[in-house]
């Protein structure tokens, strides 16, 4: 052995010396593992008292381990209680637990709780199906979300993620009927300064729920969370995420799913219901809607949100088979950190039936598209067609009957303006000869002045107006467009079944084809053909009535036939309801042409045509000054 080589070995002792005595712990590093030993002392014992507790609240055959692992995968959890710690603050030891759900049953719905989360992970319509006959769920389980947003300790906690004890613990099972109600309350304990669970200090969800009611109180209760919560914080976030499950055979693009929300002291307003969007309120709220076609879950403030975020998106990937949309809001509650803090809260999930939304006086039924952005289809629908349509279903008759008794109801309503509808076209029938006449004296279309002015003086002499036949149409608009928007919406419709439409809320299909067509679709719906056809009739003999005023627009008249054919691509996937009341008012229509034929002698309207034109005319000031402008113009 050389020098060099006895050398070597006393570097390589020296430095695995200094290696050891540089990586030994040090007195502070030495306390801080003796602390970890000792909480997760702590944990395990704190572990084994709640499952004693288990133990004697439930059955034998009921009781499994915390989380339900295996004993040496919690032993692994309580190791890495630093990791919890760091990660959820003042509530670690509520990081681990046993999940579990607690199920509310009142007459109308079947709510289902999870211990993480504290929150309804489920809620079943009982009175409802969906369109293939299942149980209606508001949203699939585990995929409805809810909890508060805040920090602690420097640490964002989300209560989300955390188990919940029921307070109540005799049963997971409790029923409500009638008008009675019952109170259920799930608490989150936090972590007194030993890391123990603390019973004085918690979040608590109070709920109260209602036997014959689709809305529930809903309280969130912060007790003692001063040291738990920053002194300088004054609001939480509440985040609420939803994926809502198709409940009907069609989407309908004028009724469809998207947030809703009302403004504290204003208008009602929503996103997009045909594209994704997002947008950032910074402004208070009352409540915020995840609303469905019939069906809507809505979360409302007792007192106020004080603005947040609000989306509506759809996943490229479907994360279950009848994923229909994703909706999530996150809206900032305010809070005293320095005392206990309530914040009172209701939720509805239920039907969107006007009536019942109406009846809680927060303007929930704005979310019922019956026409809101013009007052007039609003007005009708909620003043004279839902009153009307509620009285008749309340017979109990077939929804089809009821839409036939509406419709024979209206119709008369309207006749007198019908009526004046067709002697405008029987007078125009009448000068038809005499009108063709002046368009033979004046063929140059240079004198297209001339023969205007003497077809206007023919009309004035025989006290005829082109324009009285189209005012009484114009008022009969608003009507029509009002149907337009109550049918597909009325959810008394759904799943009502009349001749071979098995639903008069969604289309009738009597053949389903292999193919689809462009803007018509895959399928042919007996009613919208059967409308198409009639309203094609109508247009045919209204435009052999009219006489004289479609000739002078043939485009008009080629336009009245093109109509009808578009709607039977538009309609042809919407409600057969609506289709079925179109048909019936243009069957009726012709009906009430019969007898206005019948009434009318054109040959004592003719005579009375000639008797007018003998009368002397006085010609109003107004014009008089169109026809010293007319003269100028001709100069």
């Amino acid at each position: 052995m050389n020098k060099n080589t006895i050398l070597g070995f006393i570097l390589i002792a020296a430095i695995m010396i200094g290696y050891t005595v540089w990586m030994s712990p040090s007195k502070e590093e030495k306390a801080r593992l003796q602390r970890i030993e000792d909480s997760i002392s702590r944990v395990k014992k704190i572990a084994e008292r709640k499952q004693a507790e288990l133990k004697k609240q439930l059955p034998p055959e009921e009781v499994t381990e915390k989380n339900s692992v295996p004993a040496q995968e919690q032993g692994a959890e309580a190791k890495d209680l630093g990791e919890r710690r760091n990660k959820y603050a003042n509530f670690a030891n509520e990081s681990i637990g046993r999940k579990d759900t607690i199920t509310i049953e009142t007459d109308l719905v079947t709510y289902k709780i999870s211990t993480k989360s504290g929150f309804i992970i489920d809620a079943v319509l009982k009175k409802y199906q969906t369109w293939d006959s299942l149980p209606l769920q508001l949203f699939e389980p585990g995929y409805n979300n809810f909890g508060l947003a805040f920090f602690s300790q420097n640490k964002l906690v989300n209560t989300n993620e955390l188990y919940f004890t029921p307070t109540d613990s005799s049963s997971r099972h409790f029923s409500i009927s009638g008008d009675k109600d019952f109170q259920f309350s799930m608490r989150l304990y936090a972590d007194d300064s030993e890391g123990k669970t603390n019973p004085n200090s918690y979040i608590e969800y109070l709920y109260n729920f209602k036997g014959d009611n689709y809305m529930f109180d809903f309280t969130i209760n912060l007790v003692n969370m001063r040291g738990v919560i920053p002194a300088n914080i004054n609001t939480m976030e509440l985040n609420w995420f939803s994926d809502l499950i198709q409940q009907e055979r069609s989407i309908d693009r004028f009724n469809g799913s998207t947030v809703y929300y009302k403004f504290y002291h204003d208008d009602v307003d929503y996103l997009s219901e045909t594209k994704d969007e997002e947008k950032q309120i910074n402004t208070r709220l009352r409540w915020v809607s995840f609303k469905q076609r019939f069906f809507s879950s809505t979360l409302i403030a007792k007192e106020y949100f004080g603005g947040g975020n609000i989306k509506t998106y759809e996943l490229k990937d479907k994360p279950y088979p009848k994923y229909l949309k994703t909706m999530s809001a996150s809206l900032d509650v305010p809070i005293n950190p320095s005392g206990n803090t309530s914040i009172p809260l209701s939720m509805y999930m239920g039907p969107n039936k006007f009536k019942t939304l109406r009846s809680y006086h927060l303007e929930l039924e704005r979310q019922i598209p019956i026409g809101w952005s013009l007052f007039i289809l609003a007005w009708i629908n909620e003043y004279i067609i839902i009153p009307v349509f509620d009285w008749l279903g309340g017979y109990g008759w077939n929804y089809g009957i009821v839409i036939l008794v509406l419709t024979i109801m209206l119709k008369t309503v309207l006749f007198p303006i019908a009526y004046k509808t067709y002697m405008s076209s029987a007078k125009m029938r009448v000068l038809k000869p005499e009108v063709e006449e002046i368009n033979k004296k004046f063929p140059k279309k240079e004198d297209a002045m001339k023969k205007q002015k003497a077809v206007m003086g023919l009309y004035k002499k025989a006290g005829a107006n082109p324009a009285s036949g189209c005012v009484p149409m114009l008022l009969q608009m608003p009507i029509l467009f009002a149907m337009f928007r109550f049918f597909p919406s009325s959810i008394e419709l759904r799943q009502q079944s009349f001749l071979w439409a098995h639903d008069l809320s969604s289309y009738d299909s009597i053949l389903d084809l292999p193919f689809k067509i462009p803007f018509y679709g895959d399928h042919v719906s007996l009613f919208t053909l059967l409308m198409t056809i009639s309203t094609v009739m109508y247009t045919y003999l209204n435009n052999q009535m009219m006489g004289q005023q479609t000739t002078q627009m043939p485009g008009m008249k080629t336009m009245m036939y093109i109509m009808p054919v578009m709607f039977l691509g538009i309609f042809n996937n919407y409600a057969s309801g609506l289709s079925y009341y179109y048909f019936l008012a243009n069957i009726i229509t012709f009906g009430q042409m019969f007898v206005f034929r019948y009434l009318v002698n054109e040959d004592k309207l003719r005579a009375q045509i000639e008797a007018n034109k003998k009368k002397p005319r006085k010609t109003s000031n107004f014009q008089k000054r169109l026809e010293e402008a007319a003269k100028k113009r001709g100069r």
